[in-house]
């Protein structure tokens, strides 16, 4: 028989300020023996598409990929 889960206001305070910034994503409580031992967060940022902000995220990532070229293995 499994153990009744023991959640403390100390857990409900972690898990409420995980919460509390999130607007996309996905919280994981991992639960041994009755007990909360772990709390993963995953997060997503969606970030509107248009014209003028998609050419200037183009360029930065053009630079940004060339910078990487440039600053390889062995250089």
């Amino acid at each position: 028989m499994a153990k009744p889960l023991k959640v403390d206001d100390v857990w409900l305070n972690r898990i409420a300020d995980l919460l509390s910034d999130m607007e996309f994503g996905s919280l994981n409580i991992v639960v041994h023996e009755g007990q909360i031992v772990q709390v993963e967060r995953t997060e997503r940022k969606r970030y509107e598409s248009s014209a003028s902000s998609g050419a200037k995220a183009s360029a930065g990532a053009k630079a940004s990929n060339r910078a990487l070229r440039e600053s390889g293995p062995g250089r």
